[in-house]
């Protein structure tokens, strides 16, 4: 299964702190893990710093042979090194969706205290909750995140395409990195809700299980980074957009210009991006910041000519603008370097 590049994405410091926050190691150890993942420790204290998905992944990955926990820290005991595996086997005899999903309850009912798994029907949607079972388990929001977010990505990796969710619900207020959900979650969100649940259409689950041993070997190698980092293409026109902007990225085009690509009025266009929760400007700096990010951490490209590639002529103009959206320095990024 092939899904979308999201290479280009970042997600919030807020994430690599919920991560590292239920790990036993010491300051020293975390520090460690995160230089050995490619991040600057120096971020930690940054609250609107950015990470890219690959570091976060490798952090995750890390952390997981650290203490022998596939979700590491997350819950009140260790799913240990050798589960996930074991999980995909079982679900990719199955005959289709609905039933790997039940054998996804069964699983974890016996690997997993603070939450039970309950699948169940509700006039044409089919609910999938995690029902809270030690006093707890409400409380751990990063875990409840990550657990959605692993039913979405095997689901979708058993079916061999990006299962869009007819509705999210979150059993906590929204968060502060709520933005970020559009990225994470593939479908309408709702916070403050009795449960944390998926909502799949009935329909979906009658798919037919793509995967076999093979496939699964790929899969597990890029855990967690293709069940947790999966892009989705529900917002056709920001996804248009961001692929004009990044073919041009130097020089990028006005919103006149992409409209007119995109045979478009330029009030259509505005309205159609609002409609999905974003604005023309809003997708330009998003991109340019997520590449320039990438850019700094994945090279030694000078910042002045990273900050050209993504617009700036000015090192001064990209220095403010790369601050304005991180929190940080351009060279922030590179104190591991």
């Amino acid at each position: 299964m092939a899904f979308d590049d999201s290479a280009s994405s970042t997600v919030p410091m807020s994430f690599v702190h919920s991560l590292l926050r239920g790990t036993p190691l010491a300051p020293a150890a975390q520090a460690d893990a995160l230089s050995r993942a490619g991040v600057s420790p120096a971020l930690l204290g940054a609250d609107t710093a950015r990470v890219t998905t690959e570091q976060f992944a490798a952090l995750y990955q890390l952390l997981a042979r650290e203490l022998d926990d596939e979700l590491p820290g997350m819950f009140s005991r260790p799913v240990r090194a050798g589960a996930f595996k074991f999980l995909c086997l079982s679900l990719m005899e199955s005959a289709n969706l609905q039933t790997a999903l039940f054998r996804f309850t069964r699983f974890f009912h016996l690997v997993l205290d603070d939450f039970a798994i309950e699948l169940a029907r509700q006039g044409g949607l089919v609910r999938m909750a995690l029902i809270p079972q030690t006093p707890a388990a409400p409380a751990n929001t990063f875990g409840q995140e990550i657990m959605l977010k692993l039913i979405h990505g095997v689901a979708s990796w058993l079916t061999g395409h990006r299962m869009v969710m007819a509705r999210v619900d979150c059993a906590y207020p929204r968060p502060r990195h709520a933005s970020e959900y559009g990225f994470l979650y593939p479908g309408p969100v709702h916070f403050d809700q009795p449960v944390s649940a998926l909502h799949f259409e009935a329909s979906q689950l009658a798919a037919p299980i793509r995967q076999d041993r093979r496939s699964l070997s790929t899969f597990l190698a890029r855990a967690p980074g293709d069940w947790l980092f999966v892009s989705f293409k529900e917002h056709p026109t920001s996804q248009r957009v961001r692929e004009l902007l990044r073919a041009r990225l130097s020089q990028p085009p006005t919103a006149g210009a992409v409209a007119a690509e995109l045979h478009l009025s330029l009030r259509t266009l505005t309205r159609r991006l609002a409609d999905e929760g974003t604005t023309f400007q809003s997708l330009k700096d998003e991109l340019r910041r997520d590449t320039a990010i990438h850019r700094l951490t994945t090279g030694d490209t000078p910042i002045a000519a990273i900050g050209q590639e993504v617009g700036f002529e000015d090192p001064n103009t990209f220095h403010r603008a790369f601050r304005k959206w991180t929190g940080s320095t351009p060279g922030a990024y590179r104190l591991r370097r």
